[in-house]
């Protein structure tokens, strides 16, 4: 068996083990995003979309279903990695990684693998239960399974950076309170940047989830407040620069060998 072999076997059963994982313990991993956005639908779809009236000229609860897949998108991306990540780290098993002859890159793409296939199985539900509420069209089917693409690897790597220095479970829930949170409702989710004052447009174009939520609004409903080309190259850059600072800092063994 030559090291291609070895190395293709070492991924599949990685990720076979997370994506299993996915399904084993569903009511964690599925079923509260299925709530949660059901009641964002109902709350700020429903009531308080009626009062809004139109936004972009498009009903509100059509104009916030992308920001709301996208929002399960990204905190399932980053939730999955982070908590499975830590628990191998957790259980001392992630030490039995490092010593075989699995590649820091094959040990990550495992992980990724998982945080991949749960962030997209969530987006996938989460407009199904947009369709019950509003129609959501598909502008640009393409570009669409891009920026998810994009958005769940970017925030899969993500989860393992904040996985490798967490010391205990309340670490790995530090950037999902603070971070993300924030900049998410700030993300262009549920109002136009173009509604803001001059002051706060210029605070969100500093935010990237604005320019994730708008590209993915935008390869649904054909609108958007930013540049999109702008938008992909961003997300391929924030890619390719957490992929390099986790291969790098799993590679040096930070945060897994001490």
């Amino acid at each position: 068996m030559n090291n291609c072999q070895i190395q293709w076997i070492a991924f599949l059963t990685l990720a076979r083990k997370e994506v299993s994982r996915i399904f084993r313990i569903w009511p964690q991993t599925l079923l509260p995003p299925v709530i949660t956005m059901s009641l964002y639908f109902t709350i700020f779809g429903q009531f308080i979309g009626s009062r809004v009236g139109d936004m972009r000229a498009v009903p509100y609860v059509q104009y916030i279903a992308p920001g709301l897949i996208m929002m399960a998108v990204i905190n399932n991306a980053y939730m999955n990695v982070s908590s499975s990540f830590f628990g191998a780290k957790f259980s001392k098993s992630v030490e039995e990684l490092l010593i075989s002859p699995a590649t820091t890159s094959v040990i990550m793409l495992g992980y990724l693998a998982g945080g991949v296939v749960r962030s997209c199985m969530i987006g996938l539900i989460v407009y199904v239960i947009a369709l019950i509420f509003v129609h959501v069209p598909i502008s640009h089917p393409w570009l669409m399974l891009l920026v998810v693409l994009l958005t769940s690897i970017s925030f899969s790597l993500a989860g393992l950076f904040n996985a490798v220095f967490a010391k205990k479970f309340d670490d790995i829930s530090i950037i999902p309170t603070f971070v993300l949170t924030p900049l998410t409702y700030l993300g262009g989710v549920f109002v136009s940047v173009h509604n803001l004052s001059p002051t706060w447009q210029l605070i969100s174009k500093a935010n990237p989830i604005l320019y994730i939520v708008d590209a993915f609004r935008f390869s649904m409903l054909g609108i958007s407040d930013i540049n999109i080309k702008f938008a992909i190259a961003l997300l391929i850059g924030l890619c390719a620069a957490l992929y390099a600072m986790c291969w790098w800092l799993l590679y040096r063994g930070i945060g897994t060998r001490s």
